[in-house]
């Protein structure tokens, strides 16, 4: 079977319906050993200093990992994207065109997947079984968010873990059903965690390596990861057209907002933590969350992958003080 990257979370179904293996580039960037040696090499092929480390790594994973080609979502992601495809076609690798409309527009949307759709020649019937296999897999992934935030036996750190996954279901959706089985199973045995700070982990995944350690070492946890939840695609939906028009994390901000203050208010969370990647447009966007959130707020901002700098631990620790 040939391997289909893609820059962020795609109507993955068409993948797995035309016998395509996907591969989330974030995941393969993020996960590898060397990941901060690849935004070097980015660096290298000429792309800017100032430019968002998560772009110059899935540049160099995209070169190494050798896909069939890169599906590149042009709208509703990163405003980099344009020049990241630009870059790879000169570097000879095939790119697949996807957007998500900012209106939120059903049948804007709809035209997308259907060109997606006879891109790979999957046939509808074929997505429709797909989309059941894969409800049933997103089922766990919703039950090990619902062990994190209600039965305290999941950390934070486990629940972006997997949520994050759910993405591109680390290449092998049936593997990674068997992986959340046997992972809940544990996790079912375990005593409740005791940390009596509950956060809520608010925009795109970390590119720290230790974030979610170095907050449970604090005497918090993050029982709410935001983007990570919505790559599980949390909403009981019909077909896909509807499951990715209730995707919250492309339609910007406000779409997202409303998801946020449901589930803060649920999870019953003590303070927001913002994460936001140094040179990326959505740092603005961290005016509307901080005027429209009434709770403690705390502005996190990563440049490049490893561990948490000196300045943002104090941050960190200051904020989980005050919260105690």
């Amino acid at each position: 079977m040939e391997r289909i990257a893609f820059t962020t979370s795609i109507p993955v179904e068409i993948l797995l319906a035309a016998q395509k293996i996907p591969v989330d580039l974030n995941n393969v960037f993020i996960t590898d050993p060397r990941a901060a040696v690849m935004v070097e090499k980015a660096e290298e092929a000429g792309y800017p200093r100032n430019t968002c480390g998560w772009i110059k790594g899935l540049y160099t994973a995209a070169l190494e990992s050798r896909p069939e080609a890169v599906i590149a979502v042009m709208q509703g992601d990163c405003s980099n994207t344009l020049a990241l495809m630009e870059t790879l076609q000169l570097k000879g690798v095939p790119t697949i065109p996807f957007a998500f409309p900012f209106e939120r527009d059903a049948e804007m949307l709809q035209l997308q997947i259907k060109k997606l759709q006879d891109y790979f020649a999957a046939g509808g019937a074929a997505i429709h079984e797909v989309k059941k296999q894969l409800d049933e897999i997103r089922k766990l992934c919703q039950q090990i968010d619902e062990m994190t935030w209600k039965d305290n036996l999941v950390s934070g750190g486990e629940n972006h873990y997997y949520l994050v996954s759910s993405s591109d279901f680390n290449s092998d959706p049936l593997q990674f059903k068997q992986d959340m089985e046997n992972f809940i199973a544990d996790a079912g045995q375990r005593e409740p965690f005791r940390q009596e700070i509950r956060l809520a982990y608010i925009g795109v995944p970390p590119i720290f390596t230790d974030l979610y350690t170095m907050i449970e070492s604090m005497g918090a946890r993050v029982v709410f990861n935001e983007v990570q939840r919505q790559f599980s695609m949390p909403y009981k939906t019909a077909d896909i057209n509807q499951q990715y028009l209730m995707y919250t994390y492309p339609y910007g901000a406000f779409a997202r907002l409303q998801d946020i203050l449901e589930q803060i208010s649920l999870r019953r969370v003590d303070g927001v933590i913002h994460y936001t990647q140094t040179f990326c447009f959505r740092q603005i966007e961290d005016m509307i969350f901080r005027e429209k959130i009434k709770l403690p707020f705390l502005t996190l901002e990563g440049e490049g992958p490893g561990k948490l700098d000196g300045r943002s631990r104090m941050r960190l620790e200051a904020f989980i003080n005050m919260l105690k």
